[in-house]
């Protein structure tokens, strides 16, 4: 049996998924978390499903999630609807909650989020509002596991006995007049297509012209549609639908006057904190200022002593696994791919582990309080210069952990022209795979300032996504951005559980990618470094399959300074995992955990180095990530598009970084500072134009 979780965004519907069905789906406290359906077996039910699908407001076709939610209610006719509200919330959550009661389908209601009820000094009278919806309600705090199982007995006792909600006529007035009208002309073609009646009937009161086509409707009878709904508009002086709307938020009103007690503690800390986090003056400082924390704490002195840490346990290890296997006369060959290819490969990855759980923490913590709401709230009008939604900014921001997730994301942006902009712009956001490459060139080449590199090469590649923006609005073809709205959700306090869900999920990815992707490249990787053409194994690796390999495409790179052939194999082993660049570049030059810092050394000079970085920083993410692009886009063509425009960007600001580094002799920040100057001249420049053309159209 199948049960259809639906809610709001940003309602719980994730954290009661997770609590009913024992999965670990990321949770956050700010919308768009479920871009995708979930499925996972009932605890305790292995014959009922439960299908997670993306936060929508309504059952109208005005987003991408409303329409794949509402054909699958009506496609694959689950046997009952599960409706989490966010009960602080109530009065939007329900106007959902009435759409779903129509398709007549059976249902139970979870009021979520019951703690934070009983804090503002509010009361759910349950019986009262059981009664006025004619559907089961059950009071639960998802996050604390609190009435969960009875919302389990619950749902399975509606859906075996196949319960419908007890009410459908939840309204009054004209417009409920002109749905029974249209009812009376439709029923047949409703029942016929598998609707509910009174559900096909609100949808063609609205104009929806996917029921029109569903129900295969004749002239005469949209013609007759039409006229009911326009003597409804006439009669309430309105548009068709502004009077649905309307009546279903009238019958809300009373429903909530009836059911609940509002207390008077509604939301204050929530009031007061945006009054000084969403102010006009101080919203973008706060987020600059948040951000640089996040930076140090991961990047700085904490993080660096914890990988320090790390690395040292990782060469300890490979020391005696070495001493080990010396000892028992092991094949040599055999010897070399432990020592020299798994061990030298995994332990250079698994030694920045520190750095990406860091910075993992302390995103999950800013989520969970509900902050990442309110930064993509302040930074729309920011965004609207760059010709997309503020809504971009919550993918954007995800693009920091990993790109794959931030490319689905796109999901949710209201229109075509956003999602496929910001698919463009995520690359640039520097994923915590490239946190082990930088960690290690900037240790090795800018010891006393490796934080401040990190956070200069996070900054370059958001100029680079803005620069992109506003370089693409100027196109003929360009047109505004949709129009922005959000729910911004009750700040909370992080929940510990929710918070170490998501850390021990992206530190199990990590780790994953490292014993699996990664491991694989390691060990092809020293096997091509190891024999040549002939397959016979070769002492240098400069005779090797790889030498050969890199050599052919060395050229390419020697402008930049990168001359040396391991550095090109490396970049091209990346497109697997970005993590891999780094074990790639110590398995070929033999270096260990301990040895890894000396090699780079030199293998680099400073202005080479930091040519490579800005190279890593820009050019093609890695395979999932163009995948996930590929999906998102529906065609190849944007895709090799978005690849080969990475890369011809990643060649000519390397190059230049590259030139900058070796006129002036600068360092790194002082590189990147010149390289920010001079993406800020067209930024200014451009302002300037639109100041230009609006005055002349004045």
């Amino acid at each position: 049996m199948i049960v259809a979780l639906l809610g709001n965004q940003n309602s719980g519907k994730t954290t009661v998924f997770n609590q009913m069905t024992g999965s670990n789906q990321k949770v956050g406290n700010f919308p768009g978390v479920t871009v995708s359906k979930k499925e996972a077996p009932l605890r305790g039910h292995p014959d009922f499903t439960v299908v997670d699908l993306p936060g929508i407001y309504s059952l109208s076709p005005y987003s991408a999630e409303e329409v794949v939610t509402r054909d699958y209610l009506v496609d694959e006719k689950p046997d009952v609807i599960l409706s989490v509200i966010d009960t602080t919330q109530i009065e939007r959550s329900l106007y959902l909650c009435i759409q779903l009661i129509e398709m007549n389908i059976p249902m139970v209601i979870a009021l979520n989020m019951m703690d934070e009820i009983r804090l503002q000094g509010s009361h759910v009278h349950i019986e009262e509002l059981t009664k006025r919806l004619g559907v089961p309600l059950i009071p639960i705090t998802a996050s604390k596991n609190e009435g969960i199982r009875e919302l389990i007995d619950e749902t399975v006792r509606v859906a075996k006995t196949g319960q419908k909600p007890a009410r459908l006529d939840l309204c009054s007035g004209p417009a409920h007049r002109a749905i029974h009208a249209i009812m009376s002309l439709t029923e047949e073609r409703a029942a016929a297509a598998g609707l509910a009646s009174r559900y096909a009937a609100t949808k063609l009161a609205e104009r929806d012209p996917l029921i029109q086509e569903r129900l295969n409707l004749g002239d005469n009878e949209l013609e007759a549609i039409e006229h009911i709904i326009v003597l409804m508009e006439e009669e309430l002086q309105t548009d068709n639908l502004a009077a649905l709307a309307n009546m279903r938020y009238c019958f809300i009103d009373e429903v909530v006057s009836a059911g609940i007690h509002k207390g008077s503690g509604e939301n204050l800390l929530t009031q007061r904190l945006d009054n000084i986090l969403t102010n006009r003056f101080a919203a973008i400082p706060i987020f600059i200022l948040l951000m640089a924390m996040v930076f140090w704490v991961a990047f700085g002195l904490p993080g660096t002593w914890l990988s320090d840490q790390l690395a040292n346990g990782m060469g300890w290890l490979t020391e005696r696994i070495d001493s080990s296997l010396s000892a028992t006369g092991l094949n040599f060959v055999l010897h070399s791919l432990i020592v020299d290819g798994v061990l030298a490969g995994i332990g250079s990855v698994l030694s920045f582990l520190p750095l990406i759980a860091l910075l993992y923490l302390m995103l999950s913590i800013l989520e969970d309080s509900g902050y990442m709401a309110r930064v993509a709230f302040v930074m729309d009008s920011w965004m609207r210069r760059l010709g997309i939604s503020g809504a971009a900014i919550v993918p954007l921001i995800m693009g920091f952990g990993c790109s794959v997730p931030a490319i689905m994301a796109t999901r949710t942006l209201p229109g075509n022209r956003d999602r496929r902009l910001t698919i463009f712009m995520i690359p640039f956001m520097s994923c915590s795979a490239k946190v082990p490459i930088y960690g290690a060139i900037a240790s090795v080449f800018f010891p006393n300032h490796a934080g401040l590199v990190m956070v200069l090469l996070y900054l370059l590649g958001i100029y680079l996504a803005i620069l992109l923006g506003l370089s693409l609005r100027q196109r003929p073809d360009s047109s505004e951005a949709a129009p922005f709205i959000m729910e911004l959700p009750t700040y909370r306090f992080p929940s510990m559980l929710s918070v170490g869900r998501n850390l021990w999920q992206k530190i199990g990815d990590f780790l994953r990618r490292a014993f699996t992707i990664i491991l694989a490249v390691t060990v092809i990787i020293w096997f091509l470094s190891h024999f040549d053409q002939r397959l016979n194994y070769v002492s240098s690796s400069d005779d090797s399959l790889l030498a050969w390999l890199g050599a052919a495409i060395a050229p390419v790179f020697r402008p930049l300074g990168l001359s040396d052939w391991r550095i090109p194999a490396a970049l091209i082993s990346g497109f697997t995992a970005k993590e891999a660049v780094i074990s790639t570049l110590a398995v070929m030059s033999g270096a260990t955990v301990e040895t890894l810092g000396s090699t780079l050394a030199t293998l680099f000079t400073t202005p080479s180095a930091i040519a490579f970085l800005v190279y890593v920083l820009i050019y093609t993410p890695c395979a999932a990530a163009v995948t996930a692009a590929r999906n998102e886009f529906g065609n190849w063509r944007d895709t090799w598009i978005m690849i080969i425009f990475q890369l011809v960007t990643a060649w000519i600001i390397a190059l230049i970084a590259y030139g900058l580094a070796l006129l002036w002799g600068i360092s790194l920040a002082g590189t990147v500072a010149i390289l920010i100057a001079l993406l800020l001249l067209p930024i200014v420049l451009n302002y300037r134009a639109q100041a230009h053309r609006k005055n002349t159209e004045y």
